[in-house]
This record gives structure tokens, C-alpha cells and sequence, in this order.
């Protein structure tokens, strides 16, 4: 749908009485207000999800994402104390071998 609508966009930029209407101070202001305002719904939106789920007691998208970047860090985390305890361990066996 999105592939659609964007092909039908560029394809009316090309029309040159869209073209022209473009040029108009009052039409790009409009637009420009209608961007502005979908922004604005969006974030509205957001923000009305986020109280409803906290209300059932839901993660949010935005814990979701907080919850995975805590989770890749401990998990490289986890991976650097694993490579590291090897090494000592590594390090300790040739210590008693030489010993």
C-alpha cells in the first residue's frame, strides 16, 4: 500500500499542474500544517497507548526496546566474562604446568 501511494505521489509531482500548485505559498503551508498536525496525532496516540497499557499492566513498545538493549549488554556482557574466564583458566593451567 505504502509502495503504491509513493508511486502515485511521484507520478503527480511530475504533472505539471502539480507542479505548480506546489509553488503556491499557501498550499505548501497547508501541507506543511497537515504534516505538523498527523505528528502531532501520532504522538497523542502514542502517548494514550502507553496509559492504557500501563493500566493492564502491559509492557510498552518503548520498555520492549529498553528490555532488549539490557538484554543484547548482558549478553555481550556475559560473552566477555566467559572469554575472559577462560583465558584465566587458560593462564592458570600453564602457570602449573610450568610449575
Amino acid at each position: 500500500m505504502k509502495d503504491i501511494l509513493t508511486k502515485k505521489g511521484l507520478e503527480l509531482m511530475q504533472d505539471p499542474r502539480v507542479a505548480k500548485l506546489m509553488q503556491d505559498e499557501r498550499v505548501m503551508k497547508t501541507m506543511m500544517q497537515a504534516i505538523q498536525l498527523r505528528g502531532r496525532l501520532q504522538e497523542d496516540f502514542d502517548q494514550r497507548v502507553d496509559q492504557v497499557a500501563r493500566s493492564l499492566n502491559l509492557a510498552t513498545k518503548k520498555e520492549l526496546r529498553e528490555l532488549k538493549r539490557s538484554m543484547r549488554k548482558m549478553e555481550q556482557d556475559l560473552e566477555r566474562a566467559k572469554r575472559e574466564a577462560a583465558a584465566a583458566k587458560k593462564s592458570l593451567e600453564e602457570q602449573q604446568q610450568n610449575a
